[in-house]
């Protein structure tokens, strides 16, 4: 089996944890006997391709001729061929017919889209401009590649996904990683919901990474429950080995690694931290990552007087995240919505114990993480303290911690998307 998979990034040039799970999910697909084709807007070259084939779509010749997407993927859907209705022609001669037809449209589109668009990749103020032109694009690859299903990754590529359904008639799957509830609250963006509504309505079928963004999905989309399917993510260990690193400080380390973003809940960490630090001072807090909410909270650090117990490293990436993890004797993760998060499986495949908040996706699967509610500062302050103070209890948790996430792999949840890929194809 074949998939055409449109992305936004890869390893090793990410900014979330969007990138880690298309690559393990990528090469959890591999190991299952499916063939990918990744495409993403900007690739530098560097991207690992040992399980998957990349397409960089600002390789390719494509030119949008209009900014009204609704009207270009009524331009893209002429180009589907699905009907028998061709008059005066015996069985024999249809096949050929059909291909020189749809040559000709082929050709015909072409003239109106001929040049190449040079995508940023990034998550800037043109944005929506790039998530219209990148659907035009994989319009064109589409037409170019032999593929059984489409698979799109979060809001950006849906637009790619729906025009590459429109001009092949395939199958079109939707993962939901993260909704715009997740990111914004109530406050959201009404484009970019009705992007992901979008996305949704014209999937096939739509995948999502914990039944707690199942539920947004059906309730906050409408969309049809038989339709909707959770796998959870899973993490990837591959090329990793255990990392020696020398501490240059005696006392623990409690570390937030993430987006300092309102969804990640970053204040409530810098909350709990005051709260241990009036109890204890064998203990420094770090918070590893950037975001808008940063300059904010080195504020709250400062207001709150303990800024000479708690670090900002700046966006860690690759080897930088393992040694922060390998460094760490506590991770938190006290986001106020994640669909699922995957940063508490790193850390505890580290022999880090994790303490996680309820509200996330992940504590659907673990058992051996602390759960607490992401607003209370109390409880997360306790379970910080417990655990850099009483080293029977972190013992325990990161031996049972690192047998549980040895279980979550990605090859079994690729086992999983590939029967969705079977229950839209017909194929096995």
């Amino acid at each position: 089996m074949k998939v055409l998979m449109f992305g936004w990034e890869f390893p090793p040039h990410i900014a979330g944890g969007l990138g880690t799970a298309c690559y393990g999910m990528t090469k959890g697909l591999a190991e299952n006997g499916v063939e990918v084709l990744f495409v993403m807007p900007s690739a530098s070259g560097d991207e690992d391709q040992s399980s998957v084939r990349i397409i960089n779509a600002s390789d390719v010749s494509c030119r949008m001729v209009s900014d009204d997407i609704d009207e270009f993927l009524g331009k893209v859907s002429f180009l589907h061929i699905g009907s028998n209705m061709v008059p005066y022609v015996s069985p024999e001669e249809f096949p050929y017919v059909v291909e020189e037809e749809r040559l000709r449209q082929k050709n015909e589109f072409r003239i109106q889209f001929g040049s190449k668009y040079r995508f940023s990749g990034k998550y800037g103020k043109n944005l929506m401009e790039e998530v219209a032109r990148y659907a035009a694009v994989g319009a064109e690859i589409a037409m170019e590649n032999d593929f059984d299903v489409i698979h799109a990754h979060d809001w950006l590529t849906y637009f790619a996904g729906i025009a590459a359904k429109r001009v092949s008639g395939k199958p079109l799957v939707i993962h939901v990683h993260a909704t715009e509830f997740d990111r914004s609250g109530e406050n959201i963006n009404t484009e970019v919901y009705g992007i992901e509504k979008r996305g949704m309505e014209e999937a096939d079928r739509v995948i999502t990474v914990s039944d707690l963004t199942r539920n947004i999905v059906i309730n906050k989309y409408g969309i049809d429950p038989a339709k909707v399917v959770t796998v959870h993510n899973a993490v990837d260990f591959g090329g990793r080995d255990d990392m020696e690193v020398s501490r240059s400080v005696k006392e623990k380390v409690v570390t937030f690694l993430g987006r300092i973003t309102f969804q990640k809940g970053p204040e409530y960490f810098i909350e709990a931290a005051a709260k241990v630090l009036k109890r204890c001072d064998n203990v420094r807090f770090v918070m590893a990552g950037s975001g808008d909410m940063l300059a904010r909270c080195v504020r709250h650090v400062a207001k709150l007087g303990i800024a000479d117990r708690f670090h900002f490293t700046g966006f860690l990436r690759g080897a930088d995240v393992q040694r922060m993890f390998a460094l760490s004797d506590v991770y938190v993760m006290p986001s106020v919505s994640e669909p699922f998060g995957i940063s508490p499986l790193e850390a505890m495949r580290t022999n880090v114990p994790s303490i996680i908040s309820k509200q996330s996706g992940v504590a659907e699967v673990l058992k051996y993480a602390i759960k607490v509610d992401f607003w209370d500062i109390n409880a997360m302050a306790d379970a910080i303290y417990a655990l850099i103070n009483y080293p029977a209890m972190a013992a325990m948790a990161a031996r049972c911690g690192m047998d549980e996430v040895n279980a979550l792999k990605w090859t079994a949840a690729a086992a999983r998307i590939k029967k969705v890929y079977e229950s839209v194809t017909g194929k096995q």
